[in-house]
């Protein structure tokens, strides 16, 4: 653990300082949403912007009103983490799993330096473990601890499940950072909602063994969650094309699911340094609150 807490130290410096670089100082951080958050209704005054017209209250007949907003003073984070079985692939101490935890361990430092609280759930085709928001570094190490320590009760994935179970849990709106590989079906309904509801940030961890498998003939392949042996010709070029096209579509499917609702998405490789990315997360992120 302390070799893990020197590591991330160390990520979060070099992410402050290259985003501070970029933005010239005005650092807002990948954990500040729209900035405004719903406060209360009034009657409509001559000069308001009849966008904020709350038309469900309008209905009523009553007059018309208006939507007020306060500015957010504190943003709660929630990490939604995926720990299945499909998680255990890559190199010993670079799986998934190793670098979803580590993702999860910067993200959640910078998160309360910049005085927000963090809260974690994890899941497999269940809840493993659910840490209610809170704040400061006592409180994220903590998380971090039982994070590195969990062992899940399931090898199964059902991430529209334990999409449902955030929503249900996560009353106020929050910024959910989403981490898994996303090998699973049927979410997308879940997953729209959470984007509505949520400031949603999608990271994909990948690593390229699930689609560059060495030529070994016809070999037995374990399915660590179903734990069936399939036997499978690798040499096969219709098995490696379908292979490929398979695992490179539902990155392609899940990008631009994220782009049509307005979640950020992030791809990234066990094999490679993940904090550029992340850097590039923050930029993005930074360009749009700016917009808004």
């Amino acid at each position: 653990m302390r070799e893990l807490v020197k590591k991330l130290r160390k990520y979060q410096i070099q992410i402050r300082k290259a985003i501070n670089n970029q933005m010239q100082g005005d650092f807002h951080s990948v954990f500040k949403g729209s900035g405004l958050e719903f406060d209360d209704v009034r009657a409509y005054q001559y000069g308001d912007d009849s966008r904020t017209i709350d038309w469900n209250v309008t209905a009523k007949g009553h007059g018309t009103f208006v939507k007020t907003y306060r500015e957010e003073k504190e943003q709660i984070i929630f990490f939604l983490i995926d720990v299945s079985a499909s998680q255990e692939i890559g190199n010993p101490g670079k799986q998934k799993i190793d670098i979803v935890k580590e993702i999860c361990g910067v993200l959640s430092l910078s998160a309360v330096h910049e005085q927000s609280q963090v809260g974690l759930i994890c899941f497999s085709d269940m809840k493993e473990k659910y840490v209610k928001p809170g704040k400061g570094e006592k409180h994220a190490f903590s998380f971090l601890s039982d994070l590195m320590d969990l062992k899940p009760k399931s090898m199964k994935t059902n991430i529209s499940k334990s999409i449902l179970y955030a929503l249900n849990i996560i009353k106020r709106k929050s910024v959910v950072i989403m981490i898994s590989d996303f090998i699973d079906e049927g979410y997308e309904h879940n997953l729209r909602a959470l984007a509505g509801q949520h400031d949603l940030v999608v990271v994909h961890i990948s690593d390229k063994r699930e689609t560059q498998l060495p030529r070994l003939g016809i070999v037995p392949l374990l399915d660590k969650e179903s734990k069936k042996t399939i036997w499978t010709n690798t040499s096969s070029p219709g098995f490696r094309s379908d292979l490929k096209g398979t695992f490179e579509g539902n990155q392609v499917k899940l990008e631009q699911f994220c782009r049509r609702h307005q979640a950020n998405y992030v791809n990234i490789y066990t094999d490679e340094d993940y904090v550029p990315k992340l850097i590039k997360l923050f930029r993005v992120r930074n360009k749009s609150r700016k917009i808004a």
